[in-house]
C-alpha cells in the first residue's frame, strides 16, 4: 500500500467553480446566431470538451458542419469566447464551489502539489477573479494544449510543470471526458457529480462539499 502522492490535479469548470452554466448560455446565444438551438441536455455534451470540440458538436447538431471554412469556424469560436467572457466578469470569491478552498489549504498544508488541468482558455482569469492563484504551483490551460480531453495530454503536462509522476497524482474530474484523460495519463481519477456519468472514475463523491485530504489519502491507499 502505497499513500505517497505528488500532486492533485484539478479541472476549472465544475469542480473548482461552476462556470458550466456561462459555457452553456454562451453557446446558445451563438447557437441562436448561426440558427442551431439547442437544450441544457445537448450541452451535457460538451462538458470537458475543448473550444474547437464543441463548436464541431454544435454545428454537426445542426446539420451545417460543412457550411463554415476553418477560418469561419475560428472566428465563430472567438465569437463565443467573446461572450463568455463578458458573462464571467462577474465571478467573485463567492462563486469558489462550497469546501473548495478548504481542501486546497488542506492539501498546501500536506506539502502536496496542486496544479490545475484545465479545458478553458481562461482557467488564468477565472482562478484570480476567484482569488485562487496563491494556492496553484502551476495551471495548464486551453491555450498551451493540441490535444484537447479526453486525451490526456492536459493531465500529463500538468504533472511534469510540478515534477510529479503519473502514478503518484490524483486527477479531479466533473466530466466523463476528464475522467477518461486521468485514466489514459494512468493516475488515479476523482469523479465529482453522477455516479452514472462517472463510474470509471476510481472514487466518486456526489459534490465538492465532500472533498477532504484524509478521504483521498484513505482512498488512494487501497488503489495498489
Amino acid at each position: 500500500m502505497t499513500t505517497h502522492i505528488d500532486a492533485i490535479i484539478f479541472d476549472l469548470d465544475g469542480v473548482i467553480t461552476d462556470t458550466a452554466e456561462y459555457h452553456y448560455l454562451a453557446w446558445k446565444k451563438l447557437g441562436e446566431e448561426i440558427g442551431i438551438p439547442f437544450d441544457r441536455e445537448f450541452n451535457e455534451t460538451l462538458k470537458g470538451v475543448s473550444r474547437m470540440d464543441s463548436l464541431e458538436r454544435i454545428l454537426e447538431h445542426g446539420g451545417r458542419q460543412n457550411d463554415f471554412t476553418p477560418v469561419q469556424k475560428e472566428a465563430l469560436a472567438s465569437k463565443k469566447n467573446d461572450h463568455y467572457v463578458q458573462l464571467i466578469q462577474t465571478i467573485t470569491e463567492k462563486d469558489v464551489l462550497p469546501g473548495v478552498e478548504n481542501f486546497l489549504k488542506q492539501i498546501k498544508e500536506a506539502g502536496i502539489k496542486i496544479a490545475m488541468a484545465s479545458s478553458s482558455k481562461n482557467a488564468l482569469f477565472v482562478t484570480e477573479k476567484l482569488g485562487l492563484m496563491t494556492y496553484f504551483d502551476h495551471i495548464v490551460d486551453a491555450a498551451t494544449v493540441v490535444r484537447s480531453k479526453p486525451d490526456p495530454e492536459v493531465f500529463l503536462k500538468a504533472a511534469k510543470a510540478v515534477d510529479a509522476a503519473p502514478a503518484n497524482c490524483i486527477g479531479v474530474e466533473d466530466a466523463a471526458a476528464g475522467v477518461c484523460a486521468i485514466n489514459d495519463a494512468e493516475m488515479f481519477a476523482v469523479g465529482i457529480g453522477d455516479r452514472s456519468v462517472l463510474g470509471h472514475a476510481r472514487m466518486i463523491l456526489q459534490s465538492t462539499k465532500e472533498l477532504n485530504l484524509e478521504t483521498f489519502l484513505n482512498e488512494y491507499a487501497k488503489k495498489d
